[in-house]
């Protein structure tokens, strides 16, 4: 059996980051920008439950840390999908361009 060790889960991490940052600063759609920060987030979800894994594996800290970061990804979904709503009714459009309606 091959096992995987703490530098392939890092690599791992590091590549969904990068995919999911070069998803924010490059896509126009809003929807595609909240995924990407899904992806940027379980990205750092991987990175602390292999660090805390292969650190401390009796503790749970890192697993932890993953579920509070899960419930804020959460939130922030709710918060990103209503306001993209509330901007679709007047706009029609999830375009960013059109995003400049909640300058103050």
């Amino acid at each position: 059996m091959v096992t995987v060790g703490l530098v392939q889960y890092i690599i791992l991490s590091a590549v969904l980051f990068c995919i999911g940052l070069v998803g924010v600063l490059t896509q126009r759609n809003v929807i595609k920008v909240i995924m990407c920060l899904e992806i940027m987030l379980n990205a750092v979800n991987i990175a602390l439950i292999a660090f805390s894994q292969y650190i401390t594996p009796v503790a749970l800290t890192g697993q932890i840390f993953a579920i509070f970061v899960m419930v804020v990804a959460a939130a922030e979904v709710a918060v990103g999908i209503a306001i993209v709503f509330a901007v679709y009714r007047n706009k029609e459009s999830v375009d960013m361009e059109n995003f400049n309606i909640l300058k103050w």
